[in-house]
């Protein structure tokens, strides 16, 4: 073999050039392959990324309902005092529409507040109070649009019953009229999705004094440290007769307590930094929320939650409103003032309120006050102490 010249080329000259030629024509080739299939991967992985933003953000449903009839009653409705605080109404729905809540008996055609927790959070997110609202409050509910298009009349009835009447719009009246506290946010949640965000977490420990065994509830479970499943969980935060005294207040604090496990279980390294975990979380909480427009999207929820990762589990608070028994009824639930009034004063204020798990009891012994308000405490840059209301923190292990 020559050359161009007709010098000979040296043996396996010319094989040599032409494999190190083919080798980088192969390299470049590899090379354009690998950058297009990292291309596509990236683009793929920003496809399933939108796609599942889309998912997440479509599961939840907006109350456009609610604001329209919020919209109307503008004007009577109480101004933010602070700005950048934040006022949540947490509903807990005991519906039986729906899939997976049929089991629970049957749908009347109405559904009630099963549960109702205001949640404060403070303008500077460094605490979080949650307020449980009696379902057998006697308070005014307000005349509300009611399923068919009707006006429903004032009425001084059980707190409840705004719900059943007029939905969340009438429930968020109902609470702005007794506590002249602005509700900024709304978040609906029903007996399903709060199975699934249970069961999204790989459940939640509690402790028992006592086995439970309440067919009502369909809850038969050992004493000592059980993990709940949703379905227990549901059981457990429901049950009346077969825990405790039997009364509401008791079964309110009982799910406080609860909502204190699962927040600590959310926010540890388990769920939040693992994908694979913290997906489902999400998905089962997006499905499970009906929400004013403004937090209908997971940009609106992570506006909201954002500046909450921050916050301490020993400042995310549960507390119930000062409390007793009606005076025309022992059945049902009246407020305590001076002292719910001083509470309602304090959140509007964006000022500090603190908790403790004394009882009434224990209180009146050691000098503090009754009825869910148990004493009093220093406040960092407040004239006046905070007062100390019955309740717990979230960093309050229930099983010690």
């Amino acid at each position: 073999m020559t050359d161009t010249a007709g010098k000979a080329l040296g043996p396996g000259r010319g094989a040599s050039a032409t494999g190190e030629g083919l080798r980088r024509r192969r390299r470049r080739r590899w090379a354009k392959g690998t950058a297009l299939g990292l291309a596509v991967l990236v683009v793929a992985a920003a496809g399933t990324g939108w796609a599942l933003y889309a998912k997440l953000s479509n599961n939840i449903t907006a109350d456009d309902a609610a604001a329209r009839e919020l919209e109307r009653y503008e004007r009577e409705r109480p101004t933010e005092l602070v700005r950048g605080a934040q006022n949540i109404l947490l509903i807990g729905s005991d519906t039986r529409a729906g899939s997976g809540n049929g089991e629970y008996g049957r749908d009347l055609g109405s559904e009630r507040s099963d549960t109702t927790i205001l949640l404060h959070l403070a303008a500077d997110r460094r605490s979080a109070t949650a307020v449980s609202l009696p379902r057998d409050l006697m308070v005014d509910i307000p005349g509300c649009r009611q399923a068919d298009g009707s006006r429903s009349q004032p009425v001084f009835a059980m707190f409840n019953h705004a719900f059943q009447v007029g939905g969340s719009a009438c429930t968020i009246r109902t609470v702005e009229k007794l506590t002249d506290i602005r509700i900024d946010h709304h978040v609906v949640v029903d007996f399903r999705g709060f199975k699934e965000m249970v069961d999204a977490v790989d459940g939640v420990q509690v402790c028992l004094k006592e086995p439970v065994d309440d067919k009502a509830a369909k809850l038969k479970l050992p004493a000592g440290k059980v993990e709940l499943d949703g379905e227990q969980a549901l059981g457990y935060v429901r049950a009346r007769k077969s825990l405790g005294d039997g009364s509401d207040t008791e079964r309110m604090e009982r799910q406080q307590r609860f909502l204190a496990a699962l927040v600590n279980k959310t926010q540890s390294n388990d769920v939040l930094l693992n994908p694979v975990k913290l997906y489902p979380v999400l998905d089962a909480a997006t499905s499970a929320l009906t929400t004013d427009p403004e937090l209908a999207s997971l940009r609106g929820m992570y506006q909201l939650v954002r500046g909450l990762r921050d916050i301490p589990t020993e400042q995310v608070q549960f507390l119930t409103v000062p409390r007793e028994s009606y005076v025309y009824d022992a059945n049902r639930d009246q407020l305590v003032e001076p002292e719910a009034e001083k509470l309602f004063a304090r959140l509007r204020a964006d000022q500090p309120v603190a908790v403790a798990r004394n009882t009434p009891q224990e209180a009146a012994e050691t000098g503090g006050g009754t009825d869910g308000v148990v004493g009093s405490s220093p406040s960092k840059g407040d004239a006046s102490p905070a007062p100390t209301f019955r309740g717990n923190t979230a960093a309050e292990r229930t099983c010690g």
